[in-house]
């Protein structure tokens, strides 16, 4: 076979945790930066595709494209090697079938969800001072970020269990191919499907929100993206943090239960339980 059966992923799913668990708190932090800027990429790409695609194709259509157009953020951090929280979920796999201890992990997320932050915001900040998002393009901008900070927690929760559900499949998933077209196939269809359905994506709404922000002092911008009074005043801080807080817990929750877990309880009998 061209590609690894699961058990495999999952004993190489162990490997990685253990190594991750391990790295020194600069690597976690510059990897952290870096996948947080390649999602806001990807991030990026998704609202330029979808400002007027629904337009000419349909709502459904131009969501499918967004999704897919959004893809090339998740390629970029496992193909160019970063560190993504949400796919970090992952390694209490490894916890479990006793490779490395849950105090590695959470050492793991807490230095890569700050790079994560640091990286996401950075590009939006960026983007801000391009200038790229002065038109249509900071019209949906806006529109997106108010979106999200105007979410019901609950709704948002549960966005975010199914989001980080299929995000760390993709990374599973991406593990089981043996060469780059084969990682860009896996991560692809999963991403594009997280997206298109609706789901929330804490680190990229680091970036989405982030940007959203930046804009709200454009009245040019704000003027045409149409959104609503009531959405605009939720765009703030205590906005944001009412999306990333429970997003990220819904992220944690949909990744580390039904791929980490569930997976263990299928392979538990054939992964070391100590320390490779």
């Amino acid at each position: 076979m061209n590609y690894k059966a699961p058990l495999e992923i999952a004993k190489g799913a162990c490997a990685s945790a253990q190594a991750k668990s391990r790295w020194s708190v600069h690597q976690m932090i510059v990897l952290g930066i870096l996948a947080g800027a390649y999602i806001a990429f990807g991030g990026f790409l998704y609202t330029i595709v979808t400002q007027d695609s629904a337009r000419y194709v349909g709502v459904g259509i131009s969501r499918l494209l967004g999704g897919a157009a959004f893809s090339v953020g998740l390629m970029m951090v496992v193909i160019g090697g970063a560190e993504l929280f949400t796919g970090n979920c992952l390694m209490p796999l490894g916890t479990l079938a006793g490779c490395q201890p849950f105090s590695g992990v959470a050492r793991n997320w807490f230095w890569v969800y700050i790079g994560n932050f640091l990286g996401s915001v950075l590009v939006a900040f960026l983007i801000f001072l391009s200038g790229l998002c002065n038109g249509p393009v900071g019209a949906n901008a806006i529109g997106i970020a108010a979106g999200k900070m105007s979410l019901p927690v609950v709704q948002a929760f549960f966005r975010g269990v199914l989001c980080n559900w299929v995000v760390v499949l993709a990374v599973w998933m991406s593990m089981a191919a043996t060469d780059i077209v084969g990682k860009i196939f896996a991560i692809f269809f999963p991403i594009m499907t997280f997206v298109a359905s609706g789901f929330e994506h804490s680190i990229a709404n680091m970036y989405f929100m982030s940007l959203g922000l930046f804009l709200k002092g454009n009245n040019a911008v704000v003027s045409a993206s149409g959104i609503t009074p009531d959405r605009l005043a939720a765009l703030d801080v205590v906005g944001f943090f009412r999306n990333l807080v429970p997003v990220t817990l819904g992220n944690m929750a949909g990744g580390i239960l039904f791929v980490a877990v569930f997976y263990f309880l299928v392979f538990r009998n054939n992964l070391e339980t100590k320390e490779l």
